[in-house]
C-alpha cells in the first residue's frame, strides 16, 4: 500500500473516531437514574390521562389534549416521559426542558413556573438571556432516549411547574403539545391532583406560581401573554 493511500485511510479512521467520541458516554457520573420518592413519578404521570380529558379542554386547541409529559428529579435527571394521543414529536424535548426549568428555578422559598419566566426573559428584562443557559442535550432528542440523564433545556413559556413534598422541591413536571397557556393549565392541574402542590409561595397575586396574564400588550413583571380567547382564567385553572 502506497503512502498516499495510507494517509487517506488514517484520515478516514480519525474522522470516525472523532465522530464516535463526540457522542460517547462521557457524562462523568451524569447517568444515575431517578432519585424521586418511590411511586411519586407514577402518581404524577397518572394524572395526565385525567386532565387531558377534562370537559374544558384546559382552554387548548385539541380536545382531548395531545400531550407529552416529563418528570425530572431534584438533580434534573429525567425520570419519565410519556405521551397521550398523536402529540407533536417536537414537544417531547420541550416537555423535558420545561420540567428541568421549573425544577431548576424553584426552591424552598419561592416557586416559579415556566409561565412566570416569560416577561423577565424578553429583551430588556432582568433575566434576558436565561434561555441560552443550560442548553438541551440534542443527543437525546429521539423518543425513548435520555432516561436517567440530565438533559437540561430552558423554556420560558407555560407548561412547567416544580413538584413539592413536605415544603421541599423534589423535581419538576413539564408538559407540551398544545398552546403554552393550555400546557400551563395541564401541568398545574396534574400537580394539584397528585398532591404535590404545597409550594412555599409564588409571584402570582394569590401567592402561587399560577400564570399571570398580561394586562397590556407587552407583558411585564412575571406576566405571560394570552394565547387564545379560550384560555382559562387563573381561577378556573385552580379548580379543575
Amino acid at each position: 500500500m502506497n503512502a498516499k493511500r495510507c494517509i487517506k485511510l488514517l484520515a478516514a479512521l480519525l474522522t470516525v473516531v472523532g465522530a464516535t467520541s463526540a457522542f460517547a458516554d462521557d457524562d462523568g457520573g451524569n447517568v444515575v437514574g431517578c432519585t424521586m420518592p418511590a411511586g411519586t413519578v407514577a402518581l404524577v404521570q397518572k394524572q395526565l390521562a385525567v386532565v387531558v380529558n377534562l370537559s374544558d379542554a384546559n382552554g387548548g386547541i385539541f380536545k382531548p389534549n395531545r400531550m407529552w409529559s416529563a418528570v425530572v428529579d431534584r438533580d434534573g435527571h429525567l425520570c419519565s416521559v410519556i405521551k397521550t394521543g398523536d402529540a407533536w414529536p417536537g414537544s417531547r424535548a420541550i416537555a423535558i426542558a420545561k420540567a428541568y426549568t421549573a425544577n431548576g428555578f424553584s426552591n424552598d422559598a419561592l416557586a416559579l413556573s415556566t409561565a412566570n419566566l416569560y416577561a423577565p426573559t424578553q429583551p430588556g428584562g432582568s433575566l434576558y438571556g436565561l434561555n441560552n443557559t443550560n442548553p438541551f442535550d440534542a443527543r437525546f432528542l429521539a423518543n425513548g432516549t435520555g432516561q436517567g440523564r440530565v438533559l437540561g433545556g430552558v423554556v420560558t413559556f407555560g407548561g412547567g411547574v416544580a413538584l413539592y413534598l413536605g415544603g421541599k422541591v423534589i423535581g419538576g413536571l413539564g408538559v407540551s403539545g398544545d398552546s403554552a397557556c393550555a400546557d400551563h393549565a395541564i401541568a398545574f392541574r396534574m400537580r394539584k391532583l397528585a398532591g404535590l402542590a404545597g409550594i412555599p409561595g409564588g409571584v402570582a397575586p394569590d401567592k402561587t406560581d399560577n400564570i399571570i396574564y398580561a394586562t397590556n400588550s407587552v407583558p411585564v413583571g412575571f406576566e405571560h401573554p394570552h394565547c387564545f380567547p379560550s384560555d382559562l382564567s387563573p381561577s378556573k385553572i385552580e379548580t379543575p
